[in-house]
């Protein structure tokens, strides 16, 4: 009996390749760019299953060019680049990984913010460039931390960490979701913001934790930019398309802002002359929020067993439908 042939989309560590080989075929993609769409369609043309990354367009013409797929895993919690009701329309599983990179993108929010608070990058910068000539009491001076306000706006199981950690800065948190209740805000310890409007005026910081939808996407724009403090600094580690990234470039420009730190952008990754980039009060680091070794090595074990399962016709431990 023929084993399944699967399709990896990029390389991963080792311990879901062994997982995988033991049962299936498996072909990687080992460049570090992803595979171009084309390539991507012929590499899993006559597969059971792709595990894909969010860079990957998983669309209704992939699906039907690749023929004979079963299931789609992707690694990651987001999925908005699989078109899902292709997916579901041709009887094709999809599968993510939620949960397991909770912990780690709330420790990397909580960095973003400390970071961009104390100006660490600038800081960084003024010593390698050969400025910091000696100690002076107004130079580098950033935010207090301590006892500032949290705006959290989405409060799913990321926001829910990103305020255990704040609690322990003596933050002062407010949360807005639509579906956050006041029991709920009060068992997690924080104040519930009725309307965004609400919660954006009042956050020292404001950080970001809602899925890319069309109801969310530029979800902060010129206008909630606007009123947000002078003072404030943005904090967005889910999705780049959540912001609107020229008006987010005014802002930062001309002072409606004071600051932005940034582990996702629109587009992805950046061109080198992106305007945000020049600027000293952006903060930019490249889409790590799950990256630590314990951290990725669960979301690869995760996809392959959404894998197996899919390629087995076995309902997949976590599915997106």
């Amino acid at each position: 009996m023929s084993r399944p042939r699967v399709f990896i989309t990029r390389a991963i560590p080792e311990v879901a390749l062994e997982r995988l080989r033991a049962s299936c075929d498996v072909d990687v993609w080992e460049e570090m760019l992803p595979p171009p769409y084309e390539t991507l369609i012929a590499r899993s043309r006559g597969c059971d299953g792709v595990l894909t990354m969010l860079t990957d367009r998983i669309d209704a013409h992939f699906m039907d060019q690749a023929g004979t797929l079963k299931v789609i895993s992707q690694m990651a919690v987001g999925y908005d680049n699989i078109d899902i009701a292709a997916a579901n329309a041709r009887g094709i599983a999809v599968g993510n990984t939620p949960g397991v990179l909770t912990e780690a993108t709330a420790d990397l929010t909580m960095a973003l913010l400390l970071a961009a608070a104390r100006r660490l990058a600038e800081g960084a910068a003024y010593v390698k460039n050969g400025e910091w000539i000696t100690w002076h009491p107004t130079v580098l001076l950033g935010a207090d931390v301590s006892g500032a306000a949290l705006a959290i706006i989405g409060f799913g199981r990321i926001g829910q960490a990103v305020a255990r950690r704040a609690r322990a800065f003596d933050m002062r948190i407010t949360a807005f979701s639509r579906s956050l209740t006041d029991e709920a805000a009060a068992a997690h310890g924080v104040e519930r913001a009725t309307t965004l409007q609400d919660a954006l005026r009042m956050g020292d910081f404001v950080s970001l934790h809602v899925p890319l939808t069309a109801d969310t996407r530029r979800l902060i724009d010129a206008d909630a930019l606007r009123m947000m403090k002078r003072t404030a600094i943005l904090i967005n580690t889910t999705r780049g398309g959540t912001v609107d990234q020229a008006a987010l470039v005014t802002a930062l420009r001309d002072g409606t802002i004071a600051g932005a730190a940034l582990d996702v952008t629109d587009p992805e990754p950046l061109p080198a002359d992106d305007p945000i980039l020049a600027l000293p009060n952006a903060l930019i680091v490249p889409h790590i929020g799950s990256a630590t070794i314990a951290t990725r090595c669960k979301m690869a074990l995760m996809a392959a067993d959404n894998l197996i399962a899919g390629v087995r016709g076995e309902p997949l431990p976590n599915h997106v439908f």
